[in-house]
């Protein structure tokens, strides 16, 4: 009887643990480009946005559950403005470093060592998201970090790896890390007028790491490469790529900050799910297709 007891008690222990798990990975986040969010690790180190960032010419045909997979070396997949950075990085650094708990908690995040963190973060590329974008959010509360799945609005000032994924989102310094994908997330959270279940992408590492990541500039439409690790000193001018739609619209200049709070989540409506079907894994040849925030993202030079 003893035994079947602790069965009986562990079966309890263990469906409580996944219901919690999975009804984590159902709730998803909806994030305005400026919005600071939830249990925010730092101070916003985002940079004011001269532009948004360009939509593509042709609209994709989206996966049965609206999710595309799309690997973090796709030529266009990030955006930005040539010489100057979305992200302070420096600040970044300070802040994350100016304690200590937190910062061993947003190391453990990125599975490194506390004392990593700011050649870490120095490593990363500040760009632009072109697209609605799939991930798990990290916050910090309590002394420890959380975690929350995510949909980050095109315009999000981030750090990416040099596989071209996600890292840090400078608006709040939340570690990021891929999504948590389930059947029939529930949207909620403040929404923005482009926003479409059917336009979300997942980004998936680069086969191999890369060297330089091809951008489209923001402010007219050129092409240049930024070198992994840099914050635009060195971005190079290069050619639009082949396998790019032709016919890109033209930003039209719209200034904003970064600093301005979007509205409370708590008050914003709840977004309806796409369907279940699970997503697609394979990535797409080509450029997302972007969605212009609602409130222009960070993109201006560094002090």
């Amino acid at each position: 009887m003893g035994l079947a007891a602790g069965v009986a008690v562990l079966a309890v222990v263990v469906g409580v643990v996944l219901s919690s798990v999975l009804g984590a990975a159902h709730e998803v986040l909806l994030q305005p480009a400026a919005s600071t969010g939830p249990d925010p690790f730092t101070p916003s180190a985002g940079q004011a946005a001269a532009a948004t960032p360009s939509p593509a010419a042709t609209t994709p045909s989206p996966t049965a559950n609206g999710l595309r997979a799309l690997s973090g070396s796709t030529a266009g997949l990030y955006g930005g403005s040539m010489n100057n950075s979305s992200c302070d990085v420096p600040r970044l650094v300070r802040y994350l470093t100016a304690d200590r708990d937190k910062e061993r908690a947003w190391a453990a995040v990125e599975g490194i060592q506390a004392a990593a963190v700011p050649s870490y973060i120095r490593s990363l590329t500040p760009v632009l998201l072109r697209a609605d974008t799939r991930v798990t959010n990290h916050g910090y509360r309590n002394g420890a970090a959380t975690s929350f799945q995510s949909v980050l609005q095109a315009g999000t000032a981030v750090l990416v790896d040099d596989h071209g994924l996600p890292r840090v989102r400078c608006a709040c310094g939340n570690p990021l890390t891929p999504p948590v994908l389930a059947d029939n997330p529930r949207y909620t959270g403040q929404s923005w007028p482009s926003y479409q279940p059917s336009n979300l992408v997942v980004v998936t590492a680069a086969p191999r790491p890369m060297t330089a990541i091809t951008v489209i500039d923001i402010q007219n439409g050129s092409w240049f490469e930024r070198f992994t690790g840099d914050s635009g000193s060195r971005d190079q001018p290069v050619p639009p790529p082949t396998n790019q739609p032709s016919g890109s619209a033209t930003p039209s200049p719209s200034a904003s900050s970064v600093s301005s709070p979007a509205p409370s989540a708590s008050t914003a409506p709840s977004v309806s799910s796409p369907p279940s079907t699970p997503p697609s894994t394979a990535p797409t040849s080509g450029p997302p297709t972007p969605t212009a925030p609602a409130t222009s993202p960070p993109a201006a030079p560094p002090s």
